[in-house]
Order: C-alpha cells, then structure tokens, then sequence
C-alpha cells in the first residue's frame, strides 16, 4: 500500500474519526482539555505507527498538559481502537501538537481588525 493511496487515506480518516470519539468519549485523563479536537491522522502503509495530530484551545499550558495525558493514555487508545477498527495491526500511537486551529482564529481576528480599522477611517 503506498502512502498516497485510496486505502491509505481510507484509513487515515477512519482513524481520525475513531480517535476523535475515543479521547472526546472514553479517556477520562483530567489532563486532557475538553476542547481537544483531532486535526489529522498519518498512518503508515505497514500499519505499525499513527501520528495524531491533536489541536487543544486553551493556553500554553492547557496544550502541554492535554499532550502529556494522551501520551500516558496511549495505549489505553490504541486498545480501543483495536476493539472498534478491523485492522490487520493497530498502529502505535504517537501524539503531535498541531497549532493550525489557532493560528486560523488569530490571523482572522487579525484580518478583522484591520477591516474594521479601514472601515472606521473613511
């Protein structure tokens, strides 16, 4: 299977999803912020390993602490992704930090700013 495949992105998606309902439903780590969204998943096309890439909106600390308890609950995870997908392996789990999220809402109060700015002075 190559890493660009139709079944390669199959499964990334389905992991995504998966993975989105286990930490919002079945991890009860009280690191974990509430306001954990699941941005992407990259499984690898041997099945072995799965980068999770995890958007948190809080502040720094809330991102540390929520990456923190996942990797602790990372084999809890994998389990319960084993029992609801029907996968020749269940990849290993590594949690990633993805800002993108918040980089969108900052550069659009940003591009807001500026309008209402333009808007006041004519």
């Amino acid at each position: 299977m190559k890493k660009n495949s139709v079944k390669n992105i199959r499964v990334n998606s389905e992991v995504q999803r998966e993975m989105s309902m286990i930490i919002r439903e079945d991890l009860k780590d009280p690191r974990i912020h509430p306001l954990t969204s699941v941005t992407a998943a990259e499984v690898t096309p041997d099945l072995k390993y799965a980068k999770i890439y995890v958007s948190v909106m809080g502040d720094e600390e809330a991102r540390q602490k929520t990456v923190e308890g996942l990797k602790k609950s990372a084999s809890y995870a994998r389990h319960q992704l084993a029992s609801r997908m029907n996968l020749r392996n269940t990849p290993e789990l590594t949690f990633v930090l993805d800002n993108s999220i918040e980089y969108g809402v900052n550069m659009s109060k940003k591009i807001d700013e500026i309008v209402n700015k333009d808007v006041r002075s004519q």
